[in-house]
């Protein structure tokens, strides 16, 4: 295909999606320095200064939280990619797998803080599972005084967030499984005489770790400096790291914002430490992983093969069921009368709460919906417009343009966010809406051209040329050809960057200051008052919001294009 000049607007988009994408995270990063060495004039620091590091390490819970980020991150990203490789590995191919692949896009579209209170309203002392199991199994009239939610080990947290990233990282893998000829491989594999999940993990794997290693790195990142799964499984004394930040920040005292900022920058550093460790790992595992293979052994050792397929199907199950049966706890509590234990049903079903909330929560549905449908669709133009600059120009990304997609989702927000609302404050921009929906954007642009471009650039150019031929410009054929039959692909997008930004808590809590209230926002602030109906009621349209979208998604395109299966088919 011959270049177009690069002439016009379309051009320069990338260097603009850039900038709004990375910008507020270089002015983020260089508002949390200043305040990190003391310079601060509303708290009369105007000197370089060391007082807020020392301030922040002579603080008793310093070391515990930072190792409590570390470990939780940690042990969530091992946890959930072995889950995922042995799924893949023991299923791809089967009923069973298939099953798997169908539910996949429900599970991804339940927010975090909506699927870490399902699994609170689960597995807690007078949870669901406790009620099923009591008096018969137990003994236990009344809810046992067990600290299971927020343990000090952040067990609970770290289950949470394996239940979420294990489809995450599925669905990734699902993508690269359709890049490579892995169904050669795993044949050849087999006719060696290799068992389904050793031929797997030594002909598939390594070629398939190679395509997901950066969104393994978003889940390691995400992992030690999540804020809303840590306040509502993670531990309270001390909690992580991330979690103390935005106490401080949210302090009246504005003297904690340097302790704040400092550790902010140590978070950074622990996220940055991790991902180094991470790497070295690779490596570790890469050269264990060449001497396994050159042994030529056919099965795993002592004949785990059986065993490890039909226990990584029961964790692909429990995982699922912990999410949706999360969800049905929460619907059962936001209609439920009196639930006294150990009953495993109210005494009666009430619309109560729903009455209760319906006009104290328009503004935070209003809200939440205007953000969202902002963000994403400035998300949307300037991915359209960064691929069809890309396909008109003849530009082809390298490696170095995926890291830079990644990036805002590499790096913790708590590292940067304080600092972009410190800056905002000091330079008098002020706080509110739109400040909100352009941080949001930060972490919905990634996601919509992640999901997008694969489609876009997989389009038939030839369907272009005789559109051209015909005497359509190449604006026409954007707008009338290969949009429309990209339309399900563009929605999909549309409902990723939605279901996005609907779950980002830390951007609106902080760049808002506390004056933007979405659904979100509000659940969390219910989080410490243990009303289960309010949060019931809140996790429900926290998820129907981010749900909604999806099913447009999937049903828009087959009523408007109804009597154009080719349309959908292309």
């Amino acid at each position: 295909m011959t270049s177009e000049p690069r002439t016009g607007a379309l051009h320069r988009l990338p260097a603009l999606t850039l900038l709004m994408m990375l910008g507020p995270i270089i002015a983020g990063i260089a508002g949390t320095l200043g305040p990190a060495f003391g310079l601060m004039a509303t708290v009369g620091g105007d000197g370089l200064s060391l007082a807020p590091f020392r301030a922040l390490s002579d603080w008793p819970g310093f070391l515990p939280a930072a190792r409590l980020s570390v470990t939780t991150g940690l042990a969530a990203t091992l946890i959930s990619l072995a889950l995922t490789m042995l799924i893949v590995a023991g299923w791809q191919g089967t009923r069973p797998f298939r099953l798997i692949e169908r539910v996949l896009s429900p599970l991804l579209s339940v927010p975090h803080a909506a699927a870490a209170f399902g699994i609170a309203f689960l597995i807690a002392p007078s949870g669901w599972i406790a009620r099923a199991l009591s008096p018969w199994a137990t003994g236990w009239q009344r809810p046992p005084d067990l600290l299971i939610v927020q343990d000090p080990w952040g067990l609970a947290m770290v289950g949470g967030l394996v239940a979420k990233e294990v489809p995450f990282l599925m669905l990734m893998t699902l993508a690269a499984l359709g890049q490579g000829r892995t169904g050669q491989a795993r044949t050849v594999a087999a006719s060696l005489g290799y068992q389904r999940m050793t031929g797997w993990i030594k002909a598939v794997f390594p070629g398939i770790y190679a395509q997901i290693r950066l969104p393994v790195y978003v889940v390691l990142a995400y992992s030690m400096s999540v804020v809303d799964v840590a306040i509502i499984l993670g531990p309270n004394t001390p909690p992580t790291l991330a979690v103390q930040i935005v106490r401080w920040m949210a302090d009246p005292d504005l003297s904690f914002r340097l302790q704040a900022a400092a550790a902010a920058l140590v978070q950074f550093g622990l996220v940055a430490g991790a991902l180094i460790v991470w790497r070295g790992g690779e490596h570790l595992a890469a050269w264990l992983g060449a001497r396994w293979v050159w042994r030529g052994g056919r099965s795993l050792a002592g004949g785990a093969e059986r065993p490890l397929r039909l226990a990584s199907l029961l964790c692909a199950v429990l995982s699922a069921l912990a999410i949706l049966l999360g969800l049905a706890g929460l619907g059962v509590w936001s209609v439920a009368g009196f639930w006294g234990f150990p009953d495993l049903w109210p005494d009666q079903l009430t619309l109560r709460s729903w009455t209760r909330f319906a006009t104290a929560l328009y503004g935070p549905v209003t809200e939440t919906a205007l953000i969202a449908g902002t963000a994403t669709l400035i998300a949307l133009v300037l991915t359209i417009g960064c691929l069809e600059a890309e396909y008109r120009h003849g530009l082809r990304p390298g490696r170095q343009s995926l890291w830079l997609i990644y990036l805002p989702l590499l790096i913790p927000q708590v590292a940067f966010l304080p600092g972009l609302q410190i800056l905002l404050l000091q330079t008098g921009a002020g706080s509110g809406r739109v400040a909100v929906i352009f941080a949001h954007l930060v972490f919905v642009l990634p996601y919509v051209f992640l999901s997008l471009s694969a489609p876009f650039r997989a389009w038939d150019v030839r369907i272009g040329t005789v559109a051209k031929a015909l005497g359509a410009g190449p604006d026409r054929v954007l707008w009338s050809v290969r949009l429309p039959m990209l339309l399900a692909p563009v929605l999909t997008a549309a409902a990723v960057g939605f279901s996005v930004s609907v779950g980002q808590y830390l951007p609106t809590l902080l760049i808002g200051g506390g004056r933007v209230q979405t659904l979100t926002t509000e659940a969390l602030a219910l989080a410490s008052g243990g009303d289960r109906r309010a949060v019931g009621v809140l996790g429900l349209l926290q998820t129907g919001a981010a749900l909604l979208p999806f099913l447009l998604a999937v049903f828009l395109p087959r009523i408007i294009w109804r009597n154009r299966r080719g349309v959908l088919n292309g």
